[in-house]
């Protein structure tokens, strides 16, 4: 190897054997495998709809078997990843019935899981008069993809770290829209276009809930401690109650922040402060003026000089 290229790796294993966050040489054994997580919720969206993630088609006489293979495939690649995230592999005893514990609930709440989004899926199709199909929703709709993942790490946020936020993530790169695991959010809940949605760990969100793309729903400050570092939980972004509708653009901050049931937030909207129920929310609007261009002079040529 030449100098300049071994003087280089010479300075990177100084910096790998520096103490610091980023210098975790042993994450192979102790930290979840971001490929794994993101291949498991490419197969979860095939479990919660079957026959549509490109696969071969499902013939509903191999539905059930279809089934139970992926089942058993989604228990070996997290049981794993489930593992490593808490700390150990190999697994010790302990460890291995956690991860098992945590698994079991986690399947065994995917059938509720899939009945919310049957609501979500109807929510988009209500609400956009574009969808023509439930068939199109699915197919073609970011935001069911970004709210059914979000639903499925729900599961598991509190009980595993880390891999709730790799497959909200995974969402957030696919679809645009920022959902962090934490939040809860109610049934026919529809996010239209949804490019550049945030929403906030411990938001709140009602049943029939209906947001538009650029909307934020976050933080409006962070407490601090004594040694000046920012304190982590907390309610720190806002609730939102039924049957509101938050059209594109608007930001929504503060965990003491509650938009009222049945409100309407008009878009480009800046909010620090709860709204009643039943609400419109706008700016006053500035007078348009539409009036003719100028017309230009026309423009003379040296010729037309030269004659």
């Amino acid at each position: 190897m030449d100098s300049p290229n071994r003087d280089a790796v010479d300075e990177l294993l100084q910096t790998y054997g520096a103490t610091g966050g980023i210098n975790y040489l042993d994450a192979a054994a102790t930290l979840p495998s971001r490929l794994a997580i993101e291949a498991a919720c490419a197969e979860l969206m095939s479990l919660m709809f079957p026959g549509f993630r490109s696969e071969a088609l499902v013939n509903s006489e191999d539905l059930a078997d279809t089934t139970r293979t992926r089942i058993r495939n989604l228990h070996a690649r997290l049981k794993t990843e489930i593992c490593r995230s808490l700390g150990k592999i190999p697994p010790n005893e302990a460890i291995e019935a956690k991860a098992d514990e945590v698994l079991t609930a986690f399947l065994r709440d995917l059938p509720s899981v899939r009945r919310l989004l049957w609501t979500d899926i109807d929510a988009a199709y209500e609400g956009d008069p574009a969808a023509r199909s439930y068939e199109e929703i699915i197919l073609a709709y970011p935001s069911l993809e970004a709210i059914a993942i979000h639903r499925m790490a729900h599961l598991l946020y509190g009980k595993v770290p880390l891999i709730p936020r790799i497959m909200t993530e995974w969402a957030h790169s696919r679809t645009g829209i920022d959902i962090h695991p934490g939040a809860e959010i109610g049934s026919h809940f529809f996010i239209d276009h949804g490019t550049g949605v945030v929403i906030g760990e411990s938001t709140e969100i009602g049943s029939r809930v209906k947001l538009y793309h650029a909307v934020t729903l976050g933080a409006r400050s962070f407490q601090k401690d004594e040694h000046g570092k920012i304190k982590k939980g907390g309610k720190r972004h806002p609730t939102v109650e039924d049957d509101v509708t938050i059209y594109p653009g608007s930001t929504i901050l503060g965990g003491e922040t509650v938009i009222g049931a049945r409100s309407t937030i008009g878009g480009n909207v800046f909010l620090v402060q709860s709204v009643p129920p039943d609400s419109l929310v706008y700016y006053e609007e500035k007078q348009l003026r539409i009036v003719p261009k100028r017309k230009h002079k026309p423009v003379t040529t040296r010729d037309e000089f030269r004659e």
